[in-house]
């Protein structure tokens, strides 16, 4: 970690925050958008399958409730 911080020591503070920022985004970009992708594709699919989970618990004791005869606690 000192050589590296040796190496930027002379170097301007626009090389160290925005030339080699800009160079990584640069060629490890395509490896972000990436891994962004999948994880919002994944949380996507996650709260779909939670909300399909949920409406078909709600529809099966919807229905479970109206085929049978109620009893003295419910409506």
């Amino acid at each position: 970690m000192d050589g590296i911080r040796a190496m930027f020591e002379g170097m301007p503070w626009w090389v160290k925050w925005v030339a080699v920022p800009l160079l990584a985004l640069f060629v490890f970009g395509g490896v972000i958008t990436s891994i962004l992708g999948t994880l919002i594709a994944f949380v996507f699919k996650l709260l779909l399958f939670v909300a399909l989970v949920g409406g078909l618990v709600f529809v099966v004791k919807k229905f479970t409730r109206s085929g049978s005869k109620p009893s003295a606690g419910e409506w």
